[in-house]
């Protein structure tokens, strides 16, 4: 990240009086020793969860008050993490000068920015977590937040830990994997509201942005709100569970932000071989394979999955039947699927001017750029190979014959099978199941009962080991430091589990009341049916608790922070200001 002046701490705070030297972490190195200020304890544990207004850096440059080093939990498991940096615009706070670099501010409510006041300023908390990687604590105030804090916004960033087990800077053992990472980015929001009555904003409008690990990692946050499930993990952090008065604390956001969310792992290596996998033909699809037939397998159980999930549009139960081109390519769901992908396409269309140069995913999840001097010509582009797009140039729309087509010319296969859940679990989702003693795992509960009670099929392909029935059993089998499963783990990283009546967890917790979803139509990283899934399931919402999800995804883009128009951070900036501006009138 490149900074905009490279603001180095002149102290962290430290929120309890008798803090070890050892313990203080990598980011405090940079600051001048300084005494931390006593403050009377608010819960049992190492760390003070008061937040202190005498610990203010101030930015003259961006006109922002920041404080990194910020402890949230009572009890971290490592300060690289458990920390959180907050940047507020200037113009919300009285401070006055300590004389060492600090200040010592308090709120001027009726201060304004843009749209919103120091009462009223929602807050923006991103999630930094490619691949379910740790996100470490901010140290200093980082290019790109001034634009967050001039329209009137808070910045709120946590350390999260990730999906690895690692050694944080202090040579302290840090365990990671599900549900950590969810769990510290609930323990942060729990810790503003618990500061309510001394931060400035709205602390009840936190609204959370990220992109395909975080993307998915948002994604679970705006489905989990104040799930009861999380409680052990939470107190086990020692976070603040209720306020200053003895209330219950929520951990729910206001809005959700994801770009090209990779989530609902459970169905995840059969959504990619039913949308992609069953009609590639090579590498670990190739004729003769046991992964070919176990690709075709999956694609089965993913359209008994559809068929169970109770997915609606427009009151029309969405499910799959028997069809000659595919496994299950036939029926409501797929027509509905086909159109998701012929409105993206025709969105392109709509918000393109030609001459066009492409600069995202291309045909076959090809990068090379290319021109194209008319709309005609782009789709004769489509159809080099075959015909599979029809296009009116009277309307200038466009339809495609088939997923099975789309899913051969545009949005192709580029994982191995097992996409997810890796036969020697090399990928990056099977370190988020992974434990103490083990880094990674098995975690797929449909790959393991295929590859056991498919034995005398798969034992006569290509490729096929006995021993892989063993590692799913052994991996399954094991459980985390607070005694939980892989099955219950999982529960907890998937949205669809809080948001589908298939599931125990629908109606379980309290979703974020306006979503924002927006993915890369030609990623081959995963299925498009996740995306879909989640808004579907959003909008299917019985209970009205959510208002609203602004859903679509971006033809012609791969896994990125995807767009049909303008740029990714300005568009989420807008959407914020609509939502929190519908709410208030």
């Amino acid at each position: 990240m490149t900074l905009s002046r490279k603001m180095k701490l002149s102290a962290l705070t430290l929120l309890c009086a008798n803090l070890l030297a050892s313990q203080v972490p990598v980011l405090a190195q940079e600051a001048n020793n300084q005494e931390a200020s006593s403050q009377e304890r608010t819960t049992v544990g190492q760390y003070s969860l008061a937040f202190d207004n005498a610990a203010w850096q101030y930015d003259e440059l961006n006109d922002i008050y920041w404080q990194v080093g910020v402890v949230y939990v009572a009890n971290p498991a490592s300060l690289d993490y458990e920390t959180l940096g907050i940047y507020v615009p200037g113009a919300y706070l009285e401070a006055s000068a300590n004389g060492d670099g600090t200040y010592t501010a308090s709120v001027k409510s009726d201060a304004q920015v843009g749209q919103f006041t120091a009462a009223t300023a929602p807050y923006v908390l991103p999630v930094n977590t490619p691949g379910y990687n740790a996100s470490q604590a901010p140290s200093w105030l980082a290019d790109g937040i001034a634009s967050y804090t001039q329209a009137g916004m808070i910045y709120l960033q946590p350390g999260i830990r990730g999906r690895d087990n690692t050694t944080d800077s202090q040579g302290q053992e840090v365990v990671g994997g599900a549900p950590w990472g969810v769990t510290d980015l609930k323990a942060a929001i729990r810790y503003v509201r618990y500061n309510k009555d001394v931060l400035p904003g709205d602390t009840d409008k936190i609204v959370s942005f990220g992109h395909s690990g975080g993307g998915a990692q948002s994604a679970i946050l705006g489905a989990s709100g104040d799930s009861t499930l999380y409680n052990p993990y939470l107190e086990a952090l020692g976070a603040a569970m209720k306020d200053k008065e003895g209330n219950p604390i929520s951990d729910a956001p206001y809005g959700t932000m994801t770009w090209s969310p990779i989530t609902s792992l459970d169905y995840a290596d059969a959504a990619y071989e039913w949308n992609l996998g069953q009609f590639a033909d090579s590498n670990t699809r190739a004729e003769g394979t046991f992964t070919q037939a176990l690709s075709q397998d999956l694609a089965k159980e993913y359209a008994n999955y559809i068929n169970q999930l109770g997915l609606k549009h427009e009151g029309q139960a969405l499910t799959l039947a028997e069809s000659s081109e595919g496994i299950y390519t036939q029926g409501s769901y797929a027509t509905y699927l086909e159109g998701v992908v012929n409105q993206s396409l025709n969105n392109f269309l709509a918000d393109t001017s030609f001459p066009y140069t492409s600069d995202g995913a291309g045909l076959g999840g090809s990068t090379e750029s290319v021109t194209y001097e008319t709309a005609q010509a782009y789709i004769d582009s489509l159809n080099a190979e075959a015909q599979w797009v029809t296009y009116d140039a009277a309307t200038n729309t466009a339809k495609i014959s088939s997923l099975a087509d789309f899913a051969k010319y545009v949005k192709t296969a580029s994982k191995s099978v097992p996409a997810f859940d890796a036969l020697d679990r090399s990928l990056a989702e099977n370190a988020v199941f992974g434990v103490a003693e083990a880094n990674e795992l098995h975690f797929d509960q449909l790959v393991a009962p295929l590859l056991q009670n498919n034995q005398a099929k798969y034992e006569s392909l290509t490729d096929w080991n006995s021993q892989y029935v063993t590692d799913f059993e052994s991996d399954l089998a094991k459980t985390d430091s607070l005694g939980k499963t892989i099955a219950e783990r999982q529960d907890l990283y998937n949205p669809m589990f809080y948001l589908t009546s298939a599931y125990s967890g629908y109606q379980t917790s309290k979703p974020a009341p306006h979503w924002r979803i927006r993915s890369g139509l030609s990623q081959g990283d995963t299925a498009l049916t996740v995306e879909t899934n989640l808004a579907l399931a959003l909008e299917n919402q019985a209970n009205g608790a959510v208002k609203s999800v602004d859903f679509a995804t971006v033809w012609g883009q791969g896994n990125t922070t995807a767009e049909r128009t303008g740029h990714a951070s300005a568009n989420f900036i807008q959407w914020v200001q609509e939502i929190v501006a519908q709410d208030a009138n």
